[in-house]
């Protein structure tokens, strides 16, 4: 092992960091060192389109911009454009650049090379990964929105030291990903934790997917904002129908109930089917501690068994806007220190 870590050395992928005293002889401890190497992050998310460079430890060293486009032949090549804008900021940036990672809403293969369906891209066996390489020669990953924001957690975040984990993304969509043993659970065809399309009101309201009364109908902040409107209310965020809630308006307090209830149910049903050690839900929206969260909280506890009630930490986490071109990021730091082949 001595052997090895000191080739790692050589090679700038770890760094000594403190020495620590005891018996015996004093242990180094190692870590990856932040500048070994470097990886490009993309959110297919947003417009325009975040791209980032983030380090070893997944800082986010330097970010850049592009329009968002649905051609995959013009996304790629937008990114080939943006990229030595990107690493012109960054000294060795190109040199030690490891690989691109992509993050989008919709399934992907197992190999997160292609892009099975994307109803908000309009894509269907889309093999993105080829084309985004084949414009910049760099290998590419990409992976589902939540899955990335999952694999962020794991190796840079709050979910470092758990095994059994789950990620509910909570913003205008919903995303759900899991971590089983240590590792990202995908399932047979790259569509596991599609927790969003899980009917939740059966014959409820009309979903993007074609199917009725998914989660994503009734507990999305988007679905949010329709209620509200609907019901009159000027709301555009979730703390701004908290307030109306707060001041005994009965329309926003029968909305943050129908949500809340449903998100805690959504749960309830993630701890029934997988016992994980650990619920994160990670969201952009300022509070999540008003009634929604209450309710949301309350509802998960009633809809499990007994004997699970409470065993299960149910945690929220306040991420920026960069969580998707991070995520993104983490997939290819992720493929590079298990050294994936691309496609």
């Amino acid at each position: 092992m001595s052997g090895i870590a000191r080739d790692l050395i050589s090679l700038g992928v770890l760094h000594e960091t403190e020495t620590i005293y005891g018996q015996g002889r004093p242990s180094i401890l190692l870590d990856l060192h932040p500048e070994g190497a470097f990886f490009v992050g993309i959110s297919l998310l947003e417009d325009p389109s975040p791209l980032v460079l983030s380090d070893f430890n997944g800082n986010i060293i330097a970010r850049q911009t592009m329009p968002l486009a649905r051609d995959p032949e013009l996304i790629a090549t937008l990114i080939a454009e943006t990229l030595p804008k990107l690493l012109a900021e960054r000294k060795n940036a190109t040199q030690k650049l490891s690989g691109i990672g992509v993050a989008l809403s919709g399934f992907v293969d197992e190999r997160q090379a292609s892009c099975v369906q994307s109803t908000l891209l309009g894509w269907q066996d889309v093999p993105l990964a080829r084309i985004i390489k084949q414009k910049t020669g760099i290998d590419t990953f990409i992976e589902n929105d939540a899955k990335a924001v999952a694999v962020s957690e794991k190796l840079f975040g709050s979910a470092r030291d758990i095994q059994n984990f789950s990620v509910v993304s909570f913003d205008d969509g919903i995303g759900c990903a899991h971590f089983f043993g240590g590792k990202l659970y995908r399932g047979n065809h790259g569509g596991a934790g599609e927790i969003a399309h899980c009917t939740i009101e059966p014959n409820g309201s009309p979903c993007r997917c074609g199917k009725r009364g998914c989660l994503d109908t009734v507990a999305s902040m988007k679905a949010i904002k329709e209620m509200a409107k609907a019901e009159g209310l000027a709301c555009q965020s979730l703390d701004d129908l908290e307030t109306e809630a707060s001041s005994g308006n009965a329309a926003a307090i029968r909305i943050l109930h129908r949500a809340g209830s449903a998100l805690g149910l959504a749960i309830a049903h993630l701890i029934q089917f997988n016992d994980p050690g650990l619920i994160l839900i990670t969201h952009v929206e300022g509070r999540f501690d008003g009634l929604f969260g209450t309710v949301m909280r309350q509802a998960a506890e009633a809809n499990v068994l007994p004997r699970y009630a409470g065993q299960t930490p149910i945690r929220t986490h306040r991420v920026d806007g960069d969580i998707w071109a991070r995520g993104a990021a983490s997939i290819a730091a992720h493929n590079f220190l298990i050294g994936s082949t691309p496609y």
